[in-house]
């Protein structure tokens, strides 16, 4: 035991290796575009440690969603609009956080999922299914706080908290896109701003609550 477990660890990080180098290079050059050389010089790993863990390029990419998810996950888990108290606080404070994380090139903020079910919704269907996965899991974790502010603030609307936690997704792997077309984050940044001013439409909230914005506000 004292032997094997040094090895099994090792293999544990040259597979997250791999798998952070995947996130890297496809957010920089597409699904298409990547070659399992890219990866390996990326990782700084040989071909043979890759098939080691891995036995396609296809397989890679669709161990990279899970992976990139739960990064993100961890991510959202930690950030400052969770300890918010207000089930609206928390949504708007959400939308923030993402604005504020427009930060660096662009394929530091770019969302892999995104990317990769645009190359290969007809030609990667387990590709295109591993995304749809998981994009529709964190737009159901969004979805858990529009229920609670719904509930307290616009009981009678007709709207679904599951169909808005979608459409929040929506907008925000649209403004991707146009960051992309433009070289770089100011018109996602516009286009999440317009989807806060959005959000605040649709909830009837006290005036005097209004000011509590202002302490999660300014994330930028």
């Amino acid at each position: 035991m004292g032997i094997e477990m040094p090895k099994v660890q090792t293999q544990h990080a040259s597979k997250t290796r791999i798998l952070d180098a995947a996130v890297q290079v496809i957010r920089a050059k597409g699904y298409s575009a990547m070659t399992i050389d890219d990866v390996c010089l990326a990782a700084g790993l040989t071909k043979g440690s890759f098939f080691h863990h891995f036995k396609s390029k296809e397989a890679l990419a669709l161990a990279a969603t899970g992976h990139f998810a739960a990064m993100a996950d961890s991510l959202f888990a930690q950030a400052p609009y969770r300890a918010l108290h207000d089930p609206l606080e928390r949504l708007l404070g959400y939308v923030d956080f993402r604005m504020a994380i427009l930060q660096g090139r662009l394929p530091e903020f770019t969302c892999l999922l995104g990317t990769m079910v645009q190359e290969t919704f007809e030609s990667h269907p387990a590709i295109r299914q591993a995304c749809d996965t998981h994009i529709s899991a964190h737009a159901a974790e969004v979805a858990k706080d529009i229920a609670e502010a719904k509930s307290r603030y616009a009981p009678d609307a007709t709207w679904s908290a599951e169909g808005l936690g979608l459409y929040t997704q929506a907008v925000i792997q649209g403004a991707f896109i146009l960051a992309k077309a433009r070289g770089g984050p100011e018109i996602a940044g516009e286009c999440l701003g317009h989807l806060r001013r959005y959000l605040e439409m649709l909830f009837n909230r006290p005036k005097q609550q209004e000011a509590t914005d202002d302490a999660f506000h300014d994330y930028r």
